[in-house]
């Protein structure tokens, strides 16, 4: 009845304009992970009122305490969880019928692909959206931040709402699609000062979203359509994996060749539009490895695609070609993989941040053992991998840079080559220096690098 008597008064998007310059409007953010928990808090400390649900118990807690259950070196990010509860302007709850009030709210759950067929997977999405429906307030705005496959919003989202709560999609409540653009160990500085596909499901509803990110962004807010948002996030994901599966195919060729890829990029960096990334043991994260697959998921009925395809196998294969490599290196010492013991320094996806999904150590590991080795890790942020350098490295056979943790740049190298069995490095992140290798007396194989 409510909802009827609503929409013959004519619902707006745009009565929540004024609600937003007051921050008075009450924001819920669903899912307080690596973005949603940033996000929250940043709203929290520009004024509004932010109720973040997740359906992890301890998290809760740990962000009621004040506490940030993010892991790693992330600036800034710990200090504003704590200002924030403190200022009692964020609450975490596990009950999404906390949102009942909310104006607006953010979903921020992890979208990702079935690992055979590469088709998204949205369990967690779906969960949030049937959740929410049946207390959605009538003119709440809801905003997808989660990376989606093109169609979602319109296939997927609004049907969903729809459904869960008896409301129509643009008369009831509005839909909206701004996809994040967050790097872990960088958090909250991605998500203030990097531009944002702003995608509403009419001109108005992009409007109100660009007045909602105006409150924290200061980089440029783009309005849009869903539609576009959802390809330009997955574009430019999948553009990054194109690029970088050039050069780590590039740098396998240097290793054939004899030639030095860092050399080579070096110099081929110089020629005017070439900007070729580092090669390395493999791409990781929540988005890179399944955003390409969510770009073409809703056209491959139509669209037969290759290059997509064929970077994400390149770049997948660069766990398994550190194998090959620290089996090369062992071989100069006469010492087999099958039944050698090979420290593996590093494992969560990029240095510095304890985030290991999707990590590339966690397939070079399982390749490894396949192989008969016995893998010991050890990652300084990563806590089931939380242990003592020495006891990893010591008596091992070789020694493998999978990570560039900053807790490695500096490694004393001649006390490396006194603990490890034998004195072999291999690095997959450009961590080592090769000619300070060379002085130490260390076996060297890196990736794009001769053996030496």
């Amino acid at each position: 009845m409510q909802s009827d008597l609503k929409r013959k008064r004519g619902l707006s998007v745009l009565d929540l304009l004024p609600l937003i310059e007051a921050r008075s409007a009450r924001v819920g953010v669903i899912g307080l992970g690596y973005v949603g928990l940033p996000v929250a808090c940043i709203l929290a400390d520009n004024g509004f009122h932010v109720t973040g649900v997740d359906i992890n118990a301890q998290k809760v807690e740990t962000i009621n305490r004040g506490q940030s259950p993010i892991g790693g070196e992330e600036p800034g990010v710990a200090e504003l969880v704590a200002r924030v509860v403190a200022a009692g302007r964020l609450r975490a709850s596990t009950a999404v019928t906390d949102l009942a009030e909310a104006h607006i709210v953010l979903i921020c759950v992890d979208t990702p692909v079935e690992p055979d067929t590469h088709l998204p997977l949205y369990r967690g999405l779906r969960g949030a959206l049937t959740s929410l429906g049946p207390v959605l307030r009538d003119g709440a705005l809801v905003i997808i931040e989660s990376t989606i496959a093109p169609g979602t919003i319109s296939g997927v989202v609004i049907p969903a709402l729809e459904e869960a709560s008896g409301k129509k999609a643009g008369v009831d409540f509005f839909v909206g699609h701004c996809p994040e653009r967050v790097t872990p160990g960088r958090l909250i500085q991605n998500l203030v000062t990097m531009s944002r596909a702003v995608g509403g499901q009419t001109p108005d509803v992009a409007k109100v979203m660009v007045a909602l990110y105006s409150t924290y962004v200061t980089g440029e807010l783009d309005p849009t359509d869903p539609l576009t948002a959802e390809v330009v996030k997955t574009a430019e994901n999948s553009y990054r994996d194109v690029q970088i599966a050039f050069a780590n195919e590039l740098a396998v060729v240097c290793e054939t060749l004899g030639a030095d890829v860092y050399a080579v990029r070096e110099l081929l960096n110089k020629s005017p539009g070439r900007a070729m990334l580092m090669p390395g043991a493999g791409v990781g994260g929540h988005c890179i490895p399944k955003d390409p697959w969510l770009l073409i998921a809703n056209a491959r009925d139509q669209v037969e695609a290759r290059l997509i395809p064929a970077a994400r196998a390149v770049n997948d294969r660069m766990p398994e070609h550190m194998v090959t490599l620290t089996e090369r290196a062992l071989a100069k010492h006469n010492v087999s993989l099958q039944g050698a013991r090979i420290a593996v320094l590093g494992y969560a996806f990029r240095e510095d941040t304890d985030d290991d999904r999707e990590s590339p150590s966690r397939y070079f590991v399982e390749a490894l053992e396949r192989c008969g080795a016995t893998a010991i890790v050890h990652d300084p942020h990563v806590p089931a991998y939380q242990r003592p350098l020495e006891e990893v490295v010591t008596n091992a056979d070789a020694a493998v840079f999978m990570v560039a943790h900053r807790a490695y740049q500096n490694i004393d190298l001649e006390w490396l080559r006194g603990a490890l069995r034998h004195p072999v490095v291999v690095d997959g992140r450009n961590v080592v220096d090769v000619n300070a290798a060379a002085s130490a007396g260390l076996t060297y194989i890196g990736v794009g690098r001769r053996l030496l």
